[in-house]
């Protein structure tokens, strides 16, 4: 899968699941999506349905507010496990 759709995903599942107070149109790779209004509840949400989307699990070491701050550092943290 290539970043571009990568993000797209991400994007899509953060918009289904995130519960973000801001418009999903308007979220951008870097947005930080705390700021936008994602909790730590939705946050689990957020992480089951990547984990499941991708066929990966986040290892312990991930699941802080870092990992799943942008569509970016999920991407990227999606790849680190991947690979």
């Amino acid at each position: 899968m290539n970043v571009e759709s990568r993000f797209d995903t991400i994007h899509q599942i953060v918009s289904k699941h995130g519960r973000l107070g801001a418009d999903p149109t308007t979220i951008s790779p870097d947005t930080n999506l705390y700021e936008a209004g994602l909790s730590s509840l939705t946050t689990v949400n957020l992480m089951l349905a990547l984990e499941e989307a991708f066929d990966v699990e986040f290892p312990d070491r991930m699941l802080g507010r870092k990992t799943f701050e942008s569509i970016r550092s999920m991407a990227e943290a999606i790849d680190e496990i991947a690979s």
